[in-house]
């Protein structure tokens, strides 16, 4: 049945989309339905979901990928889209509010009220330690202006606006990728430079082929190849590479109708329906058009400088060649399966690695099924893709995590999940949730290829349930947007999973602008 009645202009505009009447109808129809919460058994922790490697374990697994990754098609995959709005939030705000932008004014009321004063201040403070800090310098004095003096003079008024908008750097609207985020002898670099660096290290075929691919807004991907004519060769000579990088977006027909608060489709001040993106889950569609059987997959803002890099190529390459060998295994058991009368030896066997090394909870009915029923769970347990997921220690950053979720026939699996995804009226589930000691810092190495080489078709395996329902607004008024299942939560919810421990200094985020003020981002 038909909610609502679309215009003819309104069925114009979700065609523009890609869309289809039918699918905005099922959009409208979960947000009257809300989205279900994940039901969760109990978090990951070391020895139940999470796999430490020992310093033996680590050598081991770094040379079974160093043997194979000649014979991979390898590609490092980096979500880039949007640009770096939030990162510079505080500073945005304070502009915004404040004009003149005084030091003084601003780091007395820091010390009184805190929040995005104090994070202003910090800015100021530390200026001329950023890497874009000589940049910002010469396009202000450009103009005439000079940034040192005006700094002494505690007048940020103008470095705010040449940092920020179009009259300089323009960086509240450029891509984390393309900030200078690390200070080098020779020059600063982007966080997209680190990202060919790191992909030299990890990423690179025997003939020297080094394959990355990017996911960019349309309005910034000229930004990036620019920076990648530009410097392509430097790097190229630098880490004995012969780059291979490719750009897509995400689909407008992955975007999804916003409603208004009562579940109404919301339309602008010109009555024209409002879609939004649907989320970074709808970069299932850009993985699974990938033409690669190994994946690297890693945020464009988690980089550190080259005096850090080592210890993350070495958990890199560990991960990688723990897939490598968790592959063989899996290939052992399929062939074991594929005969007409498994024996029930094997399935005992192939049955224990599900649970052991996948982190499968068997369902309930399996014990007591016959020999071809458990052939036929166990067969499709193991033709899926697989990752193989890097956890850290939680700091108490917020995000995703890893969990034992239960499933509806009795079984249970080890899943990354956000907190959106877990009922914040539930004690239970809050407790649970509260006791999780590592966090997703989205360090994943991905095989999506099967035995015969065929690549897996990535969409089979999404939980289609766990969607995201937020409260944004618009022209000042509230709605509800609707995101699609996580990327590397619900989007890979049936694929078969591996949490492996790393260490803490693998994970150097860089969520606002002073986080490159960090040590670690610091040379």
């Amino acid at each position: 049945m038909k909610r609502t009645q679309w215009s003819s202009k309104d069925l114009e505009q979700i065609r523009e989309h890609g869309l289809s009447e039918q699918v905005v109808e099922e959009q409208v129809a979960v947000f009257e339905k809300g989205a279900p919460y994940a039901e969760l058994d109990r978090p990951c922790t070391v020895g139940d979901g999470i796999k430490r490697l020992g310093d033996e374990d680590l050598d081991e697994y770094i040379r079974a990928f160093e043997k194979a990754v000649s014979r991979r098609e390898a590609v490092k995959f980096v979500p880039a889209s949007g640009a770096a709005t939030r990162m510079f939030k505080a500073l945005l705000q304070i502009s915004h509010s404040h004009s003149p932008v005084e030091y003084a004014e601003i780091c007395a009321k820091g010390q009184k009220e805190g929040g995005v004063y104090a994070e202003a201040c910090s800015f100021m403070d530390q200026v001329q330690q950023f890497a874009f800090y000589e940049d910002l310098a010469q396009k202000m004095g450009k103009d005439g202006l000079d940034a040192a003096e005006l700094r002494k003079q505690g007048d940020f008024t103008q470095i705010f606006e040449y940092l920020l908008t179009d009259k300089g750097l323009d960086y509240a609207s450029t891509p984390k990728g393309l900030i200078l985020f690390h200070k080098y002898p020779d020059g600063a670099r982007t966080a997209f430079e680190e990202h060919l660096v790191e992909a030299a290290a990890y990423a690179k075929d025997q003939d020297s082929r080094c394959r990355l691919h990017l996911t960019v807004s349309p309005e910034h991907r000229s930004g990036f190849e620019a920076l990648l004519r530009a410097r392509r060769r430097d790097y190229e000579q630098a880490y004995n590479a012969a780059y291979d990088v490719g750009f897509s977006q995400q689909s407008p027909a992955t975007d999804t109708i916003a409603v208004d608060m009562g579940n109404r489709p919301f339309r602008d001040s010109d009555g024209r329906l409002v879609f939004r993106p649907g989320g970074h889950g709808a970069l299932i569609d850009n993985l699974n058009a990938l033409d690669a059987d190994l994946v690297f997959i890693k945020n464009i803002d988690n980089v550190v400088p080259d005096r850090l890099k080592n210890e993350t190529f070495r958990w890199k390459k560990a991960l990688a060649g723990y897939l490598v060998k968790l592959e063989k295994q899996i290939r052992r058991f399929q062939e074991q399966l594929a005969g007409d009368s498994p024996r029930n030896p094997d399935l005992d066997e192939a049955a224990e690695f599900v649970e052991d090394q996948l982190g499968v909870r068997l369902p309930d009915y399996f014990r007591n099924a016959s020999s071809d029923r458990k052939k036929a769970f166990l067969t499709d347990r193991l033709h899926r893709p697989l990752r193989v997921c890097g956890m850290v220690p939680s700091t108490g950053e917020p995000g995703g995590g890893p969990f034992w979720v239960k499933d509806k026939e009795g079984g249970a699996s080890i899943q990354i999940v956000e907190s959106a995804q877990i009922d914040p009226d539930s004690p239970r589930q809050q407790e649970i949730a509260k006791a999780l000691t590592h966090f997703n810092p989205v360090d994943i190495v991905a095989s999506l290829r099967d035995a015969n080489n065929r690549p897996f078709d990535l969409h089979r395996y999404v939980d289609d349930q766990a969607v995201f329902i937020s409260v944004k607004s618009k022209d000042g008024r509230e709605l509800k947007a609707l995101e699609h299942p996580g990327l590397w939560n619900g989007a890979m919810a049936g694929w078969n999973t591996v949490f492996v421990e790393v260490p803490l200094i693998t994970f150097n985020p860089v969520k606002t602008v002073n986080d490159l003020l960090r040590r670690e981002h610091q040379g």
